[in-house]
Formats: structure tokens, sequence, C-alpha cells
């Protein structure tokens, strides 16, 4: 069979168990998410990582490190990051300055967790702050698509000078709605000419800046009645052929009550999982699945995509496996011993005092 790793996963505390360790082993799994209860010091989440890359060369070990709200590491030397509506704020007083100090916070930002063996951040976000969603709140940059795409792209900058891709998120745009997909379901009733002049600029504008994009769970039903991370009429259709995006896209949480509803059915996380990949996700991401009854529902995904292979289901993706290999960084970090004392890095943390 092709080789393709297309899943995500997480697990459970700051050490591996002999059931993850397994569970990371099977050739489908090319990802694993950590959050906040997988830290609990620079020194564990350095050994952590070194163990998951002895485990998985291969392996993209993510986390979501957006700064603000959304930062999972916080302690034990790792810099508190602005959230993103701090730097649209500096914005509008000096937009020179802003675009320096978002540069800085994304090199920071990406040094600090390849210091310690994280290959990427789910950063920045793209969604514009309509003042709508709750969710994204100060995680916006700015209400004006080119500011926030300015601003975006300096933190894509600095994530690549320290050898990081950038993940830019929520596509088409998350914004303009109230409802927040980790518990319900949101619609945004706007048409495709409205939502493309306006909240998907930012990622046809930074299609090159961009090494990966993850889809809102987000219903556009004047666009389709699927979530944007279950069309393909939105991922290949306008995200690849009309913008122009050829790196990976990641789905966003397959765990969330926005992700497991199609046209008006609930439906289960392997299902959820297959059809990410039909509609044209790279990676389906499955968070906070470890820590239920042993992690059965990540075992019967596996089993199931495994079954979906072997029956024609679904069919592995060379191109697919070919983005998710570029995520890894060819560029050796820094040890933190080194990062600590390189005058860039210093620089950079001069620059986020703003």
């Amino acid at each position: 069979m092709l080789h393709h790793a297309p899943l995500m996963l997480d697990i459970a505390g700051s050490t591996l168990s002999p059931h993850e360790r397994e569970r990371l082993s099977h050739p489908l799994v090319g990802g694993l998410i950590l959050f906040a209860r997988n830290f609990e010091s620079r020194a564990q989440l350095t050994a952590l990582c070194g163990e998951l890359k002895a485990l998985r060369p291969d392996l993209l070990i993510a986390v979501d490190q957006e700064g603000g709200r959304v930062q999972r590491f916080r302690t034990d030397g790792f810099t508190p990051l602005p959230a993103m509506r701090a730097l649209g704020e500096l914005w509008m007083s000096d937009a020179m300055r802003a675009t320096q100090a978002a540069t800085a916070l994304g090199y920071v930002m990406a040094m600090e967790l390849r210091a310690c063996g994280v290959d990427m951040s789910f950063a920045p976000v793209l969604d514009l702050d309509h003042g709508e969603s709750s969710v994204i709140g100060d995680r916006s940059f700015h209400r004006d698509p080119r500011v926030v795409a300015m601003l975006a792209k300096s933190v894509a900058q600095g994530q690549l000078i320290a050898g990081m891709g950038a993940c830019g998120k929520h596509f088409p745009g998350h914004g303009c709605v109230k409802a927040d997909s980790h518990v319900d379901v949101p619609v945004d009733r706007r048409s495709l000419k409205a939502i493309l002049a306006e909240d998907a600029r930012p990622f046809e504008w930074l299609h090159l800046s961009l090494a990966a994009v993850m889809p809102a769970h987000v219903i556009y039903p004047k666009v389709d009645a699927r979530p944007a991370g279950f069309s393909s009429r939105w991922l290949q259709d306008i995200l690849r052929e009309r913008l122009g995006f050829a790196g990976l896209v990641f789905s966003d949480d397959l765990g969330m009550r926005g992700a497991r509803v199609l046209e008006g059915r609930e439906i289960g996380f392997a299902e959820a999982a297959i059809t990410a990949l039909h509609a044209g996700c790279d990676i389906a991401l499955l968070c906070n699945q470890s820590m239920e009854e042993g992690g059965r529902v990540l075992d019967e995904v596996l089993q199931s995509l495994e079954d979906a292979a072997l029956q024609g289901r679904w069919q592995p993706s060379l191109e697919s496996e070919g983005r998710r290999q570029r995520l890894l960084s060819q560029q050796a970090p820094l040890s933190w011993d080194e990062l600590v004392h390189e005058p860039g890095y210093h620089l950079a943390l001069q620059q986020l005092n703003f």
C-alpha cells in the first residue's frame, strides 16, 4: 500500500504509555498535537519530543502556540506572547513597528518550540474581527483583511526564519459567526462573493507564505451544505484552484461538535476523518480523545481507515504525504542553551515589548 500517514492524534499525559507508543508507530499516524496537559517543564517536553522522534523520526509534532489565551506552554522560560489583537492595535499607531513586532513574535514562538523538539504551531489566525465570534475575539489581528494579511505575513516570516512553516486558520473565515464550533454548528449565511471579498482575502494574498491551512468547522449554506472542512468545493475548487494554495490542509479538530454534523445528521469520528480526507484535507486532526477509555476512539479510527484503504473506500495520496513531509524542518534547531545566547533572539524579545 502507498505510504500516507494522514492522522494527527494526541496523548494523555506528560509521558508516553506503552499503548500510546504502539499507536504512534502505526503507519497511518503522521502527527501528534500537544496540549498544556502534556507539559510539565522544558526538560520534560524536550525529553518527550526526543522520545517521539526516536520512535518515529518523521512524526510531525504540533501545538497551538498562537499567543494570548491560546498558548499551551507558558512557563519555565517560554515567553508569554501577546494576543494577535495587540498587534492590530499597535498597527493603528505605528504600522511598521507592528510588522516588526509580529515578525519577532513568530520568530520567538518558533525558536522556543523548535529548541524543545516541536515542529510547528497552528498559527497565525487569519480570521477577521467582525465583533461576532467569542471563540475568535482577540485571537484576530483586525477587522481589515489588509491589516490581517500584513501582520500574519510578518508572523509567518518570523516562523520561517526560525525554520518553521506557518499554518493559517480558519479558512475561509470564522470571524462572522457567533456560535463556537467546539460545542455547536456555526452557520455563516453570506454569499460566496461577500466571503471572497473580505474574509478569504488573507488566504488568497498569503497563499505563498503559508505552509498549511486549517479550514473552519462552519457551514456556509450559500456555497455548500457541508462545513468547509468537509467540502471539496471549499478545499479543492476554491482554496486550491481559485486561490492557488499548494500547501498542506489540516482538518480542524474532529472532536469538536461542529465537526461531526454532516448535512443534518451526526457522524462518528471515523466517518468524519474519512469525509475530511475525501474533501481535500491532507491530515485529519483528532484532539483530546486519548483520555477517554484509553484512547478507544483513536484505535477505532485507525482500524476504520485501514479497512477503508483495503476496501478501496479511501485512497492514500502521495501528494498529501509529500506535503506532510515538507512540514518537517530541514534546518537543525538551536538547543535552548544556545538559543538564550543568540543575539537575534534577544533583539526579538525586546521588540515584543510594546
